[in-house]
């Protein structure tokens, strides 16, 4: 698909009019973007897209009819463009969204007070910055991901959370990030012989969902991480939405600290906090992995990391869907990989660093 120089053309999709007016009027306030049509339902969203041919689209998830999920579905098989989800918070509709991201959806911005969400101006910012983040998608890093594992299928075998970890695996990632987490986690060795500590910018609750959701595929074990949870070996911690995750030493334990100060680089969890935590309790025993995303979350931490002597990894713009946060962090990287390579580098880099951790007093 080619596009003119110019606003960026979105068509909105939602079967609310309030809600296509109000979603409307926050596109037009800049000269970023400008809407080229609205569509009530799927099927007219369909239409819409054949006889507009906009540059991007803004798609409720829950609609009558055609709903979101279905015409994403044909969207991105018959004529691909970056969609941004919008969503209202309920367990059926964070799975559907998570759907949705395997479908090729580019993002999603949460609804925040329901399916009519009077107050959607207050997520504005968010929702402009996805659509300029899909502006800049690289559509080839999100075809269609079908499910893994088929019908009937046995779950694969996996190894019990260990004890208390020496090492630790921390990954950051963003926009194209919980795509990338269910490519990369499932192929992480079991046991991998550290613990793995995850922020995915993403809204409360939803976090919960992507945990269960990466859980199901297999290998280590995914849990939302929890306040004061000691932090174990072949296990993953996904931090919840709008808490920042970090670990920290208590006497000889190493735990969860989970906390809501202020934003850093305008998101909250971020990755930055995370790794230099990492760099506090292990030092030298640690990796450090920056995906896909926009900004630079990460790339100070994995500064960090790597002074420390620890292993520091960014993924490749080819397989990147937002090459943001990787090429910030290239810099500090001692790889720079396509995902599919990522498990084993990472396997590789805990083996170079295992070491008992010193013993501490107190």
């Amino acid at each position: 698909m080619s596009r003119s120089s110019g606003p960026h053309t979105v068509l909105v999709v939602d079967d609310s009019a309030f809600m296509r007016r109000v979603i409307s009027d926050i596109l037009s306030q800049g000269d970023e973007f400008r809407v080229i049509g609205t569509a009530r339902d799927g099927n007219d969203a369909l239409r819409k897209i054949h006889e507009l041919n906009p540059d991007m689209v803004t798609m409720d998830v829950e609609m009558p009819g055609l709903d979101g999920l279905s015409a994403l579905g044909y969207i991105m098989s018959e004529t691909p463009r970056p969609v941004v989800m919008l969503s209202a918070y309920t367990t059926e509709r964070a799975e559907a969204t998570m759907r949705a991201l395997d479908y090729g959806a580019v993002d999603f911005i949460a609804k925040p007070s329901g399916t009519i969400s009077l107050d959607l101006a207050t997520v504005a910012d968010q929702l402009l910055d996805a659509l300029r983040a899909a502006a800049s998608a690289n559509l080839a890093a999100v075809p269609v991901r079908m499910p893994r594992r088929s019908i009937g299928e046995p779950p694969r075998l996996r190894a019990a959370a260990g004890e208390g970890s020496n090492m630790a695996v921390a990954i950051a990632a963003s926009t194209g990030g919980p795509r990338a987490l269910a490519e990369l986690i499932p192929r992480l060795r079991n046991p991998l012989g550290a613990a793995v500590l995850v922020v995915q910018h993403m809204p409360p609750r939803f976090t919960r969902t992507l945990a269960e959701r990466l859980d199901g595929l297999g290998g280590l074990s995914v849990t939302e991480a929890e306040d004061g949870e000691p932090v174990r070996r072949d296990r993953v911690y996904l931090a919840p939405g709008d808490f920042h995750m970090r670990v920290v030493r208590e006497g000889g334990a190493v735990k969860i600290a989970l906390s809501q100060e202020p934003s850093v680089w305008g998101v909250r969890p971020a990755a930055d906090p995370l790794f230099h935590s990492v760099v506090e309790v292990y030092g030298g025993r640690s990796v450090g992995v920056v995906l896909t995303g926009m900004g630079r979350d990460g790339a100070d931490g994995l500064r960090a990391i790597r002074e420390a002597g620890g292993g520091t990894i960014a993924q490749d713009r080819a397989t990147a869907v937002i090459y943001g946060m990787p090429q910030a962090a290239a810099e500090w990287a001692d790889s720079i990989l396509p995902l599919d390579r990522i498990a084993a580098e990472v396997a590789g880099g805990v083996d170079q660093r295992a070491a008992p951790l010193p013993r501490t007093t107190g």
